[in-house]
């Protein structure tokens, strides 16, 4: 039997039928002469603790649909950290943000604890607009290895003394207590920040609806003292602040943007080993996925990625489930050493196809930036 190229096969499996590319293939190429466009801005979209069955259980959820369907390309990263099988949020995010495989706890370090500069500090240099925004505190291990350079992510007070100096144009999440809340050899952050030339507000003065960024200044904005509430007990402001990171992002005409946006508590329900939590932080999630495309697919420069750090909980749905009712079951309160799918949509979102180690994803934001 005559054997099939391997190249043939992987391009069997990641294509899509031509109804399903039509979308992409209208946005990654010009209308006019035909040539593929270059990347302006990329967002990236990690869903915290999110593996396959955290999708699987959330697109069953809402009706068997999933914004994750609209994505032609997909890949599957290894997460695994420099010192353990099973990564922590810290390793997994510097992989992302710097390139390297670390230790679990390293945030924006190598495994000789190191600094080596992200993506975000990257695009600054090069004249680009920086964002990040999450659901969990701002200082927290995934957003903070995009600007902090630390031995520990536990050092909360000193992450957030990164954060007051950084380049971040934009960012919303919560940990007020880490700016204003801090020993007494440490001053309040708010004053050194609006120094640096941030707008810098919180949920005690404001709603973040009722704020207008001034373009002029970098803006934050902190939506809890410490942890945000899940999005079950009220927590609301994702989808509202990744759509205000965007258009803050995007509205002057320059070198383009870095925008990371961490859906946080898909992780935090899968160490509760609850599956109703996971499932309703994976459906906003969802949500900002699918106006995350409406974006790129009216941009036409804009790289979305999608995908995750690990997965948390070894989750699994039982025999016994229907689309109506799930049932679960959980192999660990932590983390799992599975391989995290790679979703991309946009200019150069075929690079992202493929198995590669969990670095590569900085490497191939790199590629598509055209970064030296």
């Amino acid at each position: 039997m005559s054997r099939v190229p391997l190249f043939l096969i992987v391009f069997l499996f990641f294509s899509c039928d031509q109804g399903q590319t039509k979308k992409v293939t209208n946005t990654t190429l010009s209308t006019t002469n035909n040539t593929p466009k270059k990347v302006k801005n990329i967002i990236l979209l990690i869903g915290d603790g999110m593996g396959l069955t955290q999708i699987s259980a959330g697109m069953y959820s809402q009706g068997n649909k999933t914004s994750l369907e609209e994505f032609p390309v997909i890949g599957l990263h290894k997460s695994h950290a420099s010192n353990k099988l099973v990564t922590d949020s810290a390793a997994g995010a510097t992989a992302f943000s710097c390139g390297v495989k670390t230790y679990n706890g390293a945030i924006g370090v190598d495994k000789d604890t190191m600094a080596v500069e992200t993506i975000l500090e990257k695009a600054r240099k090069q004249g680009m607009k920086t964002g990040l925004v999450a659901s969990s505190t701002i200082v927290h291990a995934t957003p903070a290895s995009f600007y902090s350079h630390n031995k520990s992510r536990k050092n909360y007070d000193e992450i957030a003394d990164d954060l007051a100096q950084s380049s971040v144009d934009f960012f919303v999440g919560g940990g007020k207590m880490f700016f204003t809340e801090r020993a007494e050899t440490r001053k309040d952050l708010y004053q050194s920040m609006r120094s640096n030339g941030y707008m810098i507000s919180d949920f005690f003065e404001s709603e973040l609806k009722d704020i207008t960024p001034d373009l002029s200044k970098k803006f934050g904005f902190l939506t809890a003292n410490k942890d945000p509430l899940p999005v079950a007990q009220g927590r609301d402001y994702l989808p509202l602040a990744s759509e205000m990171a965007i258009e803050y992002l995007d509205a002057v005409e320059d070198k383009g943007f870095f925008l990371m946006i961490e859906g946080s508590q898909i992780d935090w329900g899968g160490h509760a080993n609850n599956g109703e939590y996971v499932v309703s932080e994976f459906v906003e999630f969802d949500q900002i996925i699918g106006n995350v495309l409406d974006f790129a697919e009216k941009d036409g420069q804009t790289l979305v990625i999608v995908t995750a750090d690990h997965e948390t909980g070894g989750l699994a749905i039982q025999p016994e489930s229907t689309m109506d009712s799930l049932q679960y079951a959980f192999t660990s309160t932590y983390h799992t050493g599975t391989m995290i799918p790679v979703f991309a949509y946009g200019p150069d979102a075929e690079i992202f196809a493929g198995i590669y180690e969990n670095t590569e994803i900085f490497y191939k934001m790199l590629q598509a930036f055209d970064f030296k």
